[in-house]
């Protein structure tokens, strides 16, 4: 098994790319499971179900007395939107994108409904929390999808410190507004931080150009081709990163920060020298952001919510799904945090602006500044020992073997598409390993619902996550406890890729 990819020496040859994905469109089905027990199984009425005693039971244990109830009202509809000159119809929580920032202690119950006056059925699924399985959001899967002009209850312990986000697992919806972030603030932060800044990151189309529903469909035509912003075909023409080879297929014309372009940036008053932790959550569904601040260097204390020996860096890869805290010292004059859209030529920011003086920030040149400096990979981070899952003998390994697209254009998890009535079979209280290989040329960011994996490092440290950038023809291990019963959803964060194909479910049996 190959040591995970470092990104200080990650380079891509286009070349190799170009002739890869030629072959790619003639040879399907090329990747194999390697071990016959991470076969997909037809699991039938041996699966716990969300609604079996058992989830019940796990949740009862995740509740203490004196919990408090934080009651949260969500409404999905239809809004004008401005993106900072740009005015936008799309689908949102409340009356801007994202949605207002939730927050909640540690062990409190949330309780929220969710009101749906979309066109289409519509759910929410809370991303990062270890919460019970019913209440996950994955249609046909852990419910059945809010109808149009209903409403749902959601209600679940937030036993997940760290920050967190929730937004609809409906089709391409993700890809409208219809996300938020969600913080579970451990009472223990604080002592190395002055305030905090919640940055979040989206590749943005709808309402300019075209939306998603139409992409969906043209990157379902489209096989190795790229979907341009009118649902056109661009060819083999992709965007390409030295350090993740193809950026996307999805020719977005907006990045922002906070709901705002780089040219109308959200603008945050700070103090110079104040500490100031940054979490900042990557929500966009084809596009990896690289962040950092301009000449400030990034001490990285969290990644998807888990504490890692701190690490300071120049500057983060974040791929669609994962989040990272970092905390930054204010510089004496006003300074953008910059989010560059890997490979892709353009960026987001959101400024920081220090004393009085209100002259314009050049997000532009400040961009340029951080594109070359140097860039970690949250694979290169280490657990915090306390929260890091120790070695052991698996009971149960599952290889995950990532393809595609084949002549239909799919997306694959061991040369199959999704039917959620197969998966990758394990039992309460087994030791699960999963090896994950990309066998295909273009990035995926593996997500993980109901739990968190401790990624396998050269000296066997390496983060705790819930969602883990796999880079073009990495090899990567991650361990878990099988402790949250029920029936999980495990996909690639490309929006398109899963809903093209890319997504299995880790099968609790009885």
């Amino acid at each position: 098994m190959n040591a995970p990819f470092s990104l200080a020496a990650a380079r891509f040859d286009r070349r190799r790319f170009l002739i890869s994905t030629g072959a790619a469109a003639v040879a399907m089905g090329t990747a194999a499971c390697s071990s016959d027990s991470s076969d997909l199984t037809r699991l039938g009425s041996r699966r716990v179900e969300p609604t079996s005693p058992l989830v019940e039971q796990a949740e009862r244990a995740r509740r203490f007395a004196g919990a408090r109830t934080t009651t949260l009202n969500l409404r999905a509809d239809a809004r004008d939107v401005d993106l900072g000159g740009a005015q936008v119809r799309t689908w949102a929580y409340g009356d801007a994108v994202p949605g207002e920032v939730v927050r909640v202690q540690r062990g409190d119950v949330l309780r929220a409904r969710v009101e749906n006056k979309l066109p289409q059925p519509t759910t929410i699924h809370w991303h990062g929390l270890e919460l019970r399985n019913d209440m996950d959001g994955v249609p046909g899967l852990t419910q059945e999808a809010i109808p149009t002009g209903s409403a749902m209850d959601y209600e679940f312990v937030a036993a997940t410190a760290g920050t967190h986000w929730f937004h609809s697992h409906v089709g391409a919806q993700r890809d409208r507004g219809l996300y938020a972030p969600l913080i579970v603030e451990d009472p223990a932060d604080g002592a190395d931080y002055d305030d905090e800044l919640v940055v979040v990151l989206d590749d943005w189309l709808d309402g300019i150009s075209s939306d998603p529903d139409e992409v969906l469909r043209s990157v379902r035509d489209s096989g190795m081709g790229r979907a341009g912003g009118h649902g056109g075909m661009m060819g083999s023409d992709f965007p390409t990163s030295d350090l993740i080879g193809p950026a996307g297929e999805v020719d977005y014309p907006h990045m922002l920060a906070n709901g705002r372009t780089a040219d109308a940036p959200h603008t945050v008053r700070a103090r110079a020298g104040q500490r100031l932790r940054l979490r900042i959550i990557n929500a966009a569904a084809d596009t990896a952001f690289r962040v950092g601040v301009p000449g400030t260097p990034l001490r990285i204390t969290h990644t998807d919510g888990f504490p890692v020996e701190p690490m300071v860096a120049d500057s983060l890869l974040l791929g669609m799904g994962e989040r990272v805290d970092a905390i930054v010292t204010v510089p004496e004059a006003s300074t953008p945090v910059v989010a560059l859209a890997e490979g892709r030529g353009s960026h987001a920011a959101v400024v920081l602006r220090v004393g009085t003086t209100s002259s314009a920030v050049d997000t532009t040149a400040a961009a340029a500044r951080l594109a070359g400096s140097g860039v970690a990979g949250s694979l290169d981070l280490v657990a915090s020992e306390r929260v890091r899952i120790d070695p052991g003998e698996p009971d149960v390994t599952h290889d995950l073997v990532l393809s595609g697209p084949d002549r239909r254009g799919n997306w694959l998890i061991n040369d199959q598409t999704y039917d959620p009535d197969e998966g990758l079979p394990v039992r309460t209280g087994q030791r699960v390993r999963l090896r994950l290989r990309n066998a295909s040329m273009m990035f995926h960011p593996v997500h993980l619902h109901g739990h968190t994996v401790q990624v396998r490092g050269r000296d066997g440290g390496g983060p705790r996550k819930d969602t883990v950038l796999l880079l073009p023809h990495q090899e990567l291990e991650v361990e878990f406890d099988a402790v949250n019963p029920g029936q999980w959803l495990t996909h690639c964060h490309n929006l398109y890729h899963g809903e093209t194909g890319m997504k299995t479910v880790l099968s609790y049996l009885d």
